[in-house]
């Protein structure tokens, strides 16, 4: 079937065009590289060894490095300290080990998940896309976001930085309305750019308030000593 022209509206000029937009047409990891990198448990371990242990191990004062022995117990791969025989695992401190190093492949799968995400994830829909439970997907997604919320906490943006500020929220009933409204939590937004504006790094926080001492401590916190703020 052939469709009219007419049908089709006026054509667009040229300018009339949007322009590409370069970041969201960058190169990725895609989802079959992904899981030919992390597709079992066992790459996802060795993922997890280098991003904790990218230095290397060092558990005793005589700077001895571990190696990895086998525990025919747990059927877990720990790491001892040839030194003072002190054992540990990539695992340690999130549980039993056998339990976690069953969850690495699910976990490096619900990361991509969340970033493809263009909001977020409900524990629901990371359920169906993990094929796991509900008990299991609920308490994965929360560690995730306390995971980011741990790395963000002490960013602090540098160079230019734009500054705005913002409300989230809405009008209750029978309340104020605009910015004095009870149910508007005030926010301030910063961006780390490059020279010619392109940029970097962002931080949101909620504040008190658009007060002096207010505006004043999440400088102190979020901001470096030689920043430039732009609003």
């Amino acid at each position: 079937m052939r469709a009219d022209r007419s049908m089709l509206g006026p054509s667009l000029h040229r300018d009339q065009i949007m322009a590409m937009n370069r970041v969201q047409f960058q190169a990725g990891l895609s989802l079959p590289a992904f899981l030919k990198r992390y597709g079992n448990a066992q790459q996802c371990e060795q993922a997890l060894e280098i991003s904790r242990w990218h230095t290397g191990l060092c558990l005793s004062a005589l700077r001895r490095y571990p190696a990895p022995v086998d525990s025919s117990v747990t059927a877990t791969t720990y790491w001892q300290c040839t030194a003072c025989y002190r054992q540990t695992s990539p695992a340690l401190g999130h549980g039993d080990g056998q339990q976690q190093a069953r969850r690495y492949a699910p976990g490096c799968l619900a990361c991509i998940c969340w970033a493809r995400a263009r909001r977020t994830l409900s524990a629901l829909e990371l359920m169906r896309h993990l094929g796991v439970s509900y008990p299991t997907a609920w308490p994965m997604k929360h560690k995730l976001m306390q995971a980011m919320t741990q790395r963000e906490a002490n960013r602090k943006l540098g160079g230019i930085v734009q500054l705005d500020d913002a409300y989230l929220g809405g009008e209750r009933n029978g309340g104020k309305a605009g910015r004095g409204s009870e149910n508007k939590r005030p926010f301030v937004i910063a961006v780390e750019t490059t020279e010619d504006g392109r940029p970097l790094r962002a931080v949101m926080d909620p504040v008190p308030g658009f007060t002096k001492a207010a505006l004043s401590e999440w400088i102190g916190q979020r901001l470096a000593s030689w920043s430039r703020c732009l609003q």
